[in-house]
């Protein structure tokens, strides 16, 4: 038999009333990373049905959106509930030099991977310099003071 805590019995209660006011989306934790000539994020959504998943681009917006559904039968008594239902959204900037038109995803394993694709005018590139005759004249005036 457990003994009564009221100090546990207060903050449950207080955790329940702060939890059902926040209604708004939830984030999700990421990492982001550059990787060659792409970036990576990854989003971890453990529990959520991979058909409610949506990652849509909105000019230079990336916008990820997913629900978890928790359900329950008639009757059903919580004791604790610890896991989060409701929509979770997470919204990215992009700035220029990424190829939004290539953008890809997959869901695995209750983790989201958004491939990021730099565009081709974005990545370094050599520049070649022209030597001896093939080398145009560099032309030189003089300022008159």
């Amino acid at each position: 038999m457990a003994a009564y805590d009221s100090l546990r019995d207060l903050e449950r209660m207080a955790n329940t009333f702060f939890d059902t006011a926040r209604r708004g989306p939830r984030q999700m934790p990421m990492d982001l990373y550059r990787d060659g000539d792409h970036y990576v994020l990854t989003a971890d959504l453990p529990g959520i049905d991979p058909g409610s998943v949506d990652v849509d681009i909105d000019g230079q917006l990336l916008t990820i959106r997913a629900e978890r559904t928790l359900s329950a039968g008639d009757g059903v008594t919580w004791i604790t509930r610890e896991r989060t239902s409701g929509t979770f959204l997470r919204q990215l900037s992009l700035g220029q030099g990424l190829d939004t038109e290539k953008i890809s995803a997959s869901y695995r394993n209750g983790v989201l991977s958004v491939t990021i694709p730099v565009s081709e005018k974005a990545k370094p590139r050599k520049v070649e310099i022209a030597t001896g005759d093939d080398a145009p004249a560099l032309q030189v005036s003089e300022s008159q003071n």
